[in-house]
């Protein structure tokens, strides 16, 4: 069985909520959060799978449609791969927030199901996340955890950006 790295996405490699960019519903408001595209380069070259596992409400709410959520998620790819990085798989809970569905995080389904996909050792692998709910997804599916930011956590490390982070995410795996 292999380890893992499962990243969220918004907030942990690109910016949301900022003077550019509100939420990301199309391509171009991607904006890749400084050093992000960097450490997943970093990440990919210690030879690990990174995954992203994100909360997409946008497409259940009508925001967007699953079209545009996956031209989205291959700019991201095409970015993190200038920098030598690669995705393994980008999979996302498309339902409404309050939808009660298993694959909304802090439910652990999409690591559950990327898990046994790929075979990954969950035990032996990081979830990387911005919120509490990334994070309990992570403890929910047995994953070791790191936190992005300075609020209070459940996490078992805590940096303030991804770049900052990898030291942590490999010392953990």
């Amino acid at each position: 069985m292999k380890q893992a790295i499962f990243l969220d996405r918004d907030g942990v490699l690109n910016e949301v909520l900022t003077d550019r960019v509100k939420f990301v519903n199309k391509p171009e408001q991607l904006f890749l959060l400084e050093g992000a595209a960097e450490a997943v380069g970093e990440l990919t070259k210690s030879g690990y799978d990174i995954f992203v596992v994100t909360n997409q409400g946008g497409v259940g709410l009508g925001f967007m449609k699953e079209k545009q959520l996956v031209e989205i998620h291959s700019r991201l790819e095409e970015l993190v791969g200038e920098y030598g990085g690669s995705i393994t798989e980008v999979t996302y809970c498309p339902h409404k927030p309050k939808e009660g569905c298993e694959c909304r995080k802090p439910n652990a389904g999409m690591l559950l199901r990327l898990a046994e996909k790929y075979e990954i050792d969950l035990a032996n692998s990081v979830m990387v996340g911005d919120h509490e709910r990334d994070i309990e997804a992570g403890i929910k599916a047995g994953c070791k955890t790191v936190f992005i930011g300075n609020e209070e956590t459940k996490a078992d490390r805590k940096a303030d950006s991804l770049k900052e982070a990898v030291p942590s995410i490999l010392e953990l795996l």
